[in-house]
């Protein structure tokens, strides 16, 4: 259980670390960091900043479908050990995917991005089938 709820805990780290490099490219780009209305900003980034922003919401909404893969999963009385293996390959995908699109390498990102969401895919389907 604990795997899979560092690996959650992870998750949510993910998100915070593309908002600071697209802070960094906002500080580069435009000048300095706008507190007051960041999203308005960062619409202005372009390139590598751009991307960190994208990579940003991609990784709150991997979080959302991961969690609720996980929530199936604990619902359905898999123990969630027996998915620890998964957890840590999603994280580890996840981490991949975030350099790889503010990089710019577009196809294997989205191969990436396939393998991560056929393991989510693959917890949903352990919960339909646990009993």
């Amino acid at each position: 259980m604990n795997t899979v709820i560092g690996s959650l805990v992870i998750l949510c780290i993910l998100p915070l670390s593309c908002a600071w490099i697209a802070g960094y490219h906002r500080q580069k780009q435009l000048g300095s960091i706008d507190n007051k209305e960041p999203r308005i900003q960062a619409l202005q980034l372009t390139g590598a900043g751009a991307r960190a922003m994208a990579a940003q919401a991609n990784s709150w909404e991997a979080l959302a479908v991961f969690s609720a893969a996980i929530l199936a999963v604990f619902i359905s009385g898999v123990a969630l050990q027996s998915v620890a293996t998964w957890a840590m390959a999603f994280v580890a995908l996840r981490i991949v995917y975030i350099p790889m699109y503010i990089g710019n390498q577009d196809k294997l990102r989205s191969l990436v991005f396939i393998a991560g969401f056929g393991i989510c895919i693959y917890l949903f389907y352990l919960a339909l089938n646990a009993n």
